[in-house]
């Protein structure tokens, strides 16, 4: 039995949210604001037994404007009535070998053939409520106006304010069981009230979870970890209290009582005497004994002591660890406790389906140990809920993680990525489903190998920009600086402040395209116009653009649909910008795809980067040319006869030299040279949101 789907209706940026949940791992993934933390929110909210409160920003804005719209609307009749509100739906699939007694109080269909049932979760406006809620509203807001007719200065209270302090009066919770065909298909208007019914859901399911909010802390005396081991000696003694283990402590503790007894009787002896002095109404009345009573529920609760190993002698108290290691012993450490309170006490079986949620688990740790982590949390999780009176149940865990180091190390069909549609609305895709997307296997092939293995932050990003080789890698963060410096005035974010991840992928971009379109990033592509012509034996040569005949860029060929060299040293920016509708590139200015080549300059088009830099920037060169280590011929700078093209062909010995040598020759405010036009008026498009 497991999960295999949650849906979420207007919780934050979870307006109209659906996420497949794997049988083991599903690792959540995203940039920044994409509702990673609101799903777990939610899942605590309406799983966990304190309830805890929902509030009015709770609601997605569209859902608040809308509720706001319902209350100023003309009055609804009940029979035109829709209950709206914050719903969460937990999809289920069991099996036939499943033991069905907990699941089968909420099928809702005899089809034997139908392996689903859905439960839902609400916090919505019923009718009566909503007519409550309006008549109420209405007399709110006249006793507002009227405060504010008897003193001006007064503000009057609006609608949102009165929802703010008011909406749990109006709003209730409410589970369900939906009706959903053997195709998935559900029908919420049938239903069957749970709470009503009596339907055990704790029974079905037990949700747990590790926040990013972790009390973890390497200050002087800080013993979270040494905590820690009491609470997992205290949930493993609930549920397997014939552990051998278990029996040889409290052995131990009862003979240790018994040496403790003489030791107190002459450690207490003059107390004890004392205290007879009091005498009472009768004999011995007044004589006490001090007696050890070791409980050993209680013994580990502030006397254990979590200890590192420096060295073969020296053993150092757990706050001398590094962050990083005591959030990863923390989390181990949790995750064994919660393990214990998935299995429940031996007299409650474990519910059939165990959830668990561990939100960052890269706080404070470094990329190494990150790797350490997801690589090993499958091999620690694998064999589920394991009882010792034998029960067995499956566990199944979700991971939100920001980091890279974590996604480059994970299975990419365990992979969800969560991607905003809009300001308030967000989705989430299966990096699998990528391998129908592409036509080609092979390009899947590559696209998941790179992006899991060398360049898993763009999953990450804000905004992507896709080069070809070492010499723009190199230089791009500084061209980026520098048009910071020179374009501080046009109401956008500098770009260095804005989230840009700079991806090399050399003659492979038109790969992308798909992946551009499945994750909505807005991507720059700055590349080559390659300009070719053929030789004497009718191969093409590289040529300068005048001469060329056409582009041997297969990237431009792509996106550009294979257009003439005339064509592609004509085309405005608008023609350069692209949007992509079901894996076609369709040409659109406000499109999230850009693809910028060299193009005509001081009355020249170059060729490649190092041909337009040359071309912009020869006497900055030809100033520092004995310097610059990437050069060879040296002397064509000073020969007229010798154009940029000839200059770029035959004096660039080395291309990652000569990038270095720029950077290295530059002014602290990097105003002695100039950024050529085709990777400005990219970086000006990527600047604006």
């Amino acid at each position: 039995m497991k999960i295999f789907k949650i849906q979420v209706e207007n919780y934050r940026l979870l307006k109209d949210f659906c996420m497949d949940i794997e049988d083991e791992l599903s690792l959540v993934i995203g940039k920044n604001n994409t509702g990673k933390t609101s799903i777990l929110s939610i899942l605590d909210k309406f799983l966990n037994k304190d309830k805890k409160n929902f509030y009015f920003d709770d609601f997605n804005i569209d859902f608040k404007r809308e509720v706001v719209e319902m209350m100023n609307g003309e009055d609804i009749s009940e029979d035109n009535y829709k209950e709206k509100g914050i719903i969460l739906r937990l999809f289920i699939q069991y099996f036939q070998d499943d033991n069905l007694e907990n699941i089968a109080k909420v099928m809702m269909d005899l089809d034997p053939n139908n392996f689903y049932v859905a439960l839902e979760y609400d916090y919505t406006l019923p009718y009566n409520k909503y007519v409550n809620l309006k008549n109420d509203w209405i007399e709110f807001d006249q006793k507002e106006q009227g405060k504010h007719r008897e003193n001006s200065d007064y503000v009057a209270k609006d609608i949102y304010d009165f929802l703010v302090h008011n909406h749990q009066k109006y709003f209730r919770r409410c589970r369900k069981t939906i009706e959903i065909s053997k195709d998935g298909i559900i029908n919420a208007d049938n239903y069957i009230d749970a709470d009503k019914e009596g339907v055990n859901f704790d029974a079905i399911l037990n949700f747990q979870y590790i926040s990013a909010k972790r009390e973890v802390a390497n200050k002087d005396g800080n013993k979270i970890l040494s905590a820690q081991t009491s609470e997992i000696y205290d949930k493993t003694i609930a549920n397997e209290e014939e552990n051998d283990a278990i029996e040889k402590f409290k052995d131990r503790l009862s003979e240790t009582d018994n040496k403790l007894n003489d030791v107190y009787k002459d450690l207490f002896s003059d107390t004890i005497s004392k205290i007879q002095l009091f005498g009472g109404i009768r004999p011995n009345e007044s004589e006490i004994e001090i007696i050890s009573d070791l409980q050993h529920r209680e013994l580990l609760k502030g006397n254990t002591t979590v200890v590192y190993k420096h060295d073969a002698v020296n053993k150092l108290p757990e706050y001398y660890n590094g962050l990083g290691y005591m959030n990863l012993i923390s989390m181990i450490f949790q995750i064994e406790i919660l393990i214990q309170v998935f299995k429940r006490d031996k007299a409650e079986k474990p519910a059939d389906i165990n959830l668990l949620f561990i939100e960052e688990p890269e706080a404070h740790t470094h990329p190494q140990m990150q790797y350490i982590f997801i690589k090993n949390i499958k091999k620690l999780l694998s064999e589920g809920i394991v009882r010792e009176d034998g029960m067995r149940r499956n566990l199944q865990y979700i991971i939100t993680t920001h980091s890279s180091h974590i996604v480059a190390d994970s299975d990419f069909d365990d992979i969800k990525y969560l991607r905003k549609v809009d300001s308030n609305n967000v989705v989430a895709r299966n990096l699998h489903e990528l391998s129908n997307v592409y036509d080609d296997a092979n390009q899947y092939q590559f696209l998941k190998q790179y992006l899991t293995i060398s360049r898993a932050e763009i999953f990450f990003a804000d905004k992507v920009i896709l080069i070809e080789g070492d010499t723009e890698r190199i230089l791009l963060p500084t061209i980026m600086k520098k048009m910071d410096i020179e374009c501080n005035e046009d109401g956008c974010q500098p770009l260095l402040s804005q989230n840009i991840s700079i991806i090399e992928i050399g003659a492979y971009s038109q790969i992308f395209d798909k992946f551009i379109e499945f994750t909505g990033i807005k991507t720059l592509i700055i590349t080559d116009i390659d300009s070719v012509k053929p030789n004497d034996n009718g191969r093409n040569c590289a040529c300068r653009v005048s001469e060329g005949t056409s582009s041997s860029n297969t990237a431009i060929a792509h996106y550009f649909n294979h257009p003439s060299l005339n064509d592609l040293t004509t085309y405005s920016f608008e023609n350069k910008c692209f949007s992509i509708k079901n894996t076609q590139c369709v040409k659109d200015r406000n499109g999230k795809l850009c693809v910028v080549y060299q193009t005509l300059e001081n009355e020249y088009n170059a060729r490649s980067f190092e041909d337009a830099f040359i071309n912009l920037n020869k006497n900055f060169i030809s100033e520092h040319k004995d310097d610059f280590r990437g050069l060879k011929n040296r002397r064509y700078f000073d020969d007229a006869s010798k154009d940029t093209f000839c200059l770029a062909t035959e004096c660039i010995e080395k291309k990652t030299y000569f990038a270095l040598d720029i950077l290295y020759h530059s002014t602290e405010n990097l105003d002695n040279w100039q950024v050529p036009e085709y990777i400005k008026e990219g970086l000006l498009w990527l600047k604006q949101d």
